[in-house]
């Protein structure tokens, strides 16, 4: 019994190895669907979380596209209808630099933040601290120029421009094969006041059930502090992914 019980676990071990970039294999893509529902006596809410992101890697170049859409509901209307997309680049010096350079434009309209629309695009550097394999983790950091049109309030709109600062702390850790943890946090303060910032973290945990398909729990926080709005989202669900 104990020679079967070591025999399947080494076979699903093997089939949920973890998949990397190589000679041949230059093209990443996953699709997240994932969601809470709450229901008793007289009391329904539910929160969606989609998420698309497609990557490119070959040797000293790297394409990362970023989809989202997370919408909520409960007994008293729409509680969420946010919408992300995001695309950037990496251009390395070398196959074994720790340094890169990154560009970005991204888009983001939030009803839960007070955001109308948002466009944001810059430049910037990237360290990465660490790289063993099984814990990766970057620091980045660039200037971002950003328009947006936002609501303060439910009878107020505001339309402005400004150039931000962006810190980015990246952190991907694969304790085992089948169990990872990914973590990505912005701190984004305007250079005209530090009281003018937006701050976004994102917390992800997945266990692989099979190569291609895992559990996923997400959290993700956000605050836009022009507009005094945040959120906090917990949701749980699937994970498909591919490598090729």
């Amino acid at each position: 019994m104990g020679r079967y019980c070591l025999t399947l676990l080494f076979l699903w071990i093997s089939q949920v190895a973890i998949a990397q970039f190589n000679d041949s294999t230059h093209h990443y893509l996953n699709a997240g669907l994932s969601g809470t529902l709450n229901q008793s006596s007289g009391s329904k809410n539910y929160l969606l979380n989609n998420a698309l992101k497609y990557r490119f890697y070959k040797r000293k170049s790297e394409l990362n596209a970023n989809a989202a859409w997370i919408y909520g509901q409960n007994n008293d209307g729409i509680t969420n209808n946010d919408v992300t997309t995001a695309l950037d680049f990496n251009i390395y010096r070398d196959t074994a630099s720790r340094l890169n350079y990154w560009g970005l434009t991204a888009y983001t309209s939030s009803y839960s933040l007070r955001i109308n629309g948002q466009f944001q695009a810059g430049l910037g550097g990237a360290y990465k601290l660490i790289d063993d394999g099984l814990l990766y983790f970057r620091i980045s950091d660039g200037i971002l120029f950003e328009q947006s049109d936002i609501a303060p309030t439910d009878s107020t709109r505001e339309r402005y421009h400004t150039f931000r600062n962006s810190l980015r702390l990246q952190l991907r850790w694969h304790p085992y094969h089948a169990l990872s943890f990914e973590s990505t946090s912005f701190w984004q303060p305007s250079l005209k006041s530090m009281d003018d910032y937006i701050v976004t973290c994102q917390l992800g945990l997945n266990l692989k059930l099979v190569k291609w398909l895992s559990l996923s729990t997400r959290l993700n926080y956000n605050r836009i502090n022009r507009t005094g709005k945040e959120n906090l989202l917990f949701t749980y669900g699937v994970l498909f992914e591919r490598y090729f």
